[in-house]
């Protein structure tokens, strides 16, 4: 049975959490460390809601191993990347929009947000933690599902970032790997590992929760990710129109032809 009381729990750790980091930022005057922040959201949910469930079962173990080393991998990968450089050119685009004051205003606009935005998406989490029933075959569905998508997106970023150390391919498009067949695989992943883990809470009768892979795929195509990515990527790198034009933006799929009509090689 759903315990609201301990989902409203995960509520506070969360937003308490994000103002934490939001003094951070307000230290470095950046707040690209929520990006960083945003993982850990997750684990955090699901570890107050573990904490709060008197008798944790199998599901409850299997969520919250799988959040763990999601959000661990996640977050270090963002904090490694991110370490050094200056403000998102998102946020700086953000910052602009809301000064004077922005630094205060992030509080709410930047971190206030993520923080519910990740407790709405973390319902299956509380759902699935919450239940005793045994595990059924839409668990293991949901399993599979998990895994294939946190592979598709950590197999993405490492072949990103191997690419992009390469003094050789500044100024190239990374069209090789996973990223030949989706331009945004490690976006696809996280959307399949979302719906892996509510099909683990809709086993234990959390269907209902399906609004959070719904809002996340949203996210993922029209607000944060996809969207927000390639809003003027064709005007600031030229050959980037040419790999729209022969990749599917977000599922996989085959390799269409240049714009020239001639086959590449496989």
């Amino acid at each position: 049975m759903f315990d609201f009381t301990m989902y409203l729990s995960a509520l506070v750790v969360l937003l308490l959490a994000g103002i934490a980091g939001w003094i951070s930022s307000y230290a470095r005057q950046n707040v690209t460390i929520v990006d960083s922040l945003w993982a850990l959201f997750f684990l955090l949910a699901a570890l107050t809601c573990v904490a709060l469930t008197p008798l944790p079962g199998p599901r409850a173990t299997i969520l919250v191993v799988f959040v763990t080393v999601w959000a661990i991998r996640l977050s270090g990968y963002l904090s490694w990347r991110n370490w050094g450089k200056p403000e998102d050119h998102r946020y700086q685009e953000i910052r602009r929009r809301n000064e004077p004051g922005f630094a205060f205003k992030s509080v709410y606009l930047v971190f206030g947000v993520q923080a519910v935005l990740a407790w709405i998406i973390a319902a299956p989490l509380a759902a699935g933690i919450a239940s005793q029933t045994p595990l059924g075959l839409l668990d293991y569905v949901g399993i599979a599902l998990w895994m294939v998508g946190f592979l598709f997106e950590t197999v993405a970023d490492w072949q990103l970032t191997r690419f992009k150390a390469n003094p050789d391919n500044q100024g190239k498009v990374m069209d090789r790997g996973l990223w030949r067949s989706t331009r945004h695989p490690n976006y696809f992943g996280e959307a399949c590992l979302w719906w892996g883990t509510w099909l683990i809470a809709a086993s234990a009768g959390g269907w209902w929760t399906i609004f959070s892979p719904l809002l996340m795929s949203v996210l993922l195509l029209k607000v944060s990710g996809v969207a927000l990515l390639e809003k003027d990527i064709s005007e600031r790198r030229p050959a980037y129109r040419d790999y729209m034009a022969r990749t599917n933006a977000f599922f996989p799929g085959p390799h269409r032809s240049t714009l020239s009509g001639e086959k590449e090689p496989v």
